[in-house]
């Protein structure tokens, strides 16, 4: 069954009323902070409805004037303006029912600032949220990326759970999807003694609240960015521990890791479980090609570079997983192949063609 499932698997002036009359009132202008969407589109809606409910699409963040006529209307949105307050738009978006916050990783986010975005969305929408860097990292780093020195908060669980999961849970509630831990690059004598740094993570996932009680749907996922921790030796120690914590993989289709058909023997040994996939950085880019992804494809209104075997490989793992009563969370980021909500609707549609 495993096998089936994974592998075969100026506005001109307005004329004056008579004298003898008022004035008519002015149409009412939108505010200079709200975002519409774009119209319905029925093809949309139509492709959205033949999708399985487990499956849930969406990109990494929100915050793109690119993406008008797409998500949002043909207005003139700042990015700024969009980041504030495009969510409540991009929710309406047929396709999108979960979105990667990315800007927890940064600065941790409180209680209140989930409950707002939660707020905003339906109710059938879930989220995947990264942890904060400050618990992923094992190197305090300076603006320019570069580590300084080690982080004394490396993957300390009363951290992660004061600082993440519960804000998040408390904030977001039944809309909580994958709360992921991605571990940034790690120095070379970490990677080194990887059996300590997994006993390290077995202790912080263990020391999480349980999410199901107020987010049935809610996941703890583990992200990381070496590849060694795919290592055919260390797999199924790896695999052991996300199994013991509840916990699960989350698929890194970027390009300092293997490629999704070089993931999926881990997710196997975790079935039967949730799949979470971030798709972030085309490989033609290289490992270290996300700024130049980023001054290729901005600003992100249109596919540039289709990566085929990752989409036909998502949509057979996707169809596989959704299948079997799995919830399904992909968020996709610009850097994959140029416009996110464009590589959204094609997995759709290769899903609703199987």
């Amino acid at each position: 069954m495993q096998d089936n499932l994974f592998g075969d698997l100026p506005s001109p002036p307005i004329p004056t009323a008579p004298q003898s009359e008022p004035p008519a009132a002015p149409a009412r202008r939108k505010r200079a902070a709200e975002v519409s969407p774009t119209p319905p589109d029925p093809a949309l809606q139509a492709l959205a409805a033949a999708l399985p409910p487990r499956v849930r699409l969406g990109t990494s963040s929100w915050s793109y004037p690119g993406w008008a006529n797409l998500v949002w209307d043909d207005g003139n949105y700042s990015d700024s303006v969009l980041s504030k307050e495009g969510l409540r738009a991009y929710g309406q978006h047929p396709l999108m029912r979960t979105v990667s916050v990315d800007r927890s990783f940064y600065r941790p986010l409180t209680q209140d600032q989930y409950a707002r975005y939660a707020a905003q969305v339906p109710d059938d929408f879930r989220f995947v949220v990264k942890a904060p860097s400050h618990v992923t990292d094992a190197l305090v780093r300076g603006e320019d990326g570069r580590g300084l020195q080690p982080n004394p908060a490396f993957l300390d669980p009363v951290l992660a759970t004061q600082d993440f999961v519960a804000p998040a849970l408390a904030g977001l509630g039944h809309k909580v999807g994958a709360l992921v831990f991605q571990l940034s690059p790690m120095p070379r004598h970490l990677l080194h003694n990887l059996p300590l740094v997994l006993q390290r993570v077995r202790t912080l996932l263990l020391a999480q609240p349980p999410l199901s009680p107020i987010a049935p749907d809610g996941v703890l996922a583990l992200e990381v960015r070496d590849p060694e921790w795919l290592d055919p030796v260390f797999m199924p120690e790896l695999a052991a521990v996300l199994r013991e914590a509840g916990a699960t993989w989350c698929l890194c289709l970027h390009a300092k890791m293997p490629r999704l058909a070089e993931q999926l023997p881990l997710l196997r040994r975790l079935w039967p479980g949730p799949m979470v996939c971030r798709w972030n950085l085309n490989p033609l880019h290289g490992a270290y090609g996300y700024e130049e992804a980023q001054r290729e494809y901005s600003p992100y209104d249109r596919i540039h570079d289709v990566d085929e075997e990752t989409r036909a490989l998502l949509v057979k793992t996707i169809a596989g997983i959704a299948g079997a009563g799995q919830n399904v969370f992909v968020t996709i980021s610009n850097k994959a192949e140029g416009c996110a909500p464009l590589s959204a609707r094609a997995l759709a549609e290769g899903l609703a063609a199987r």
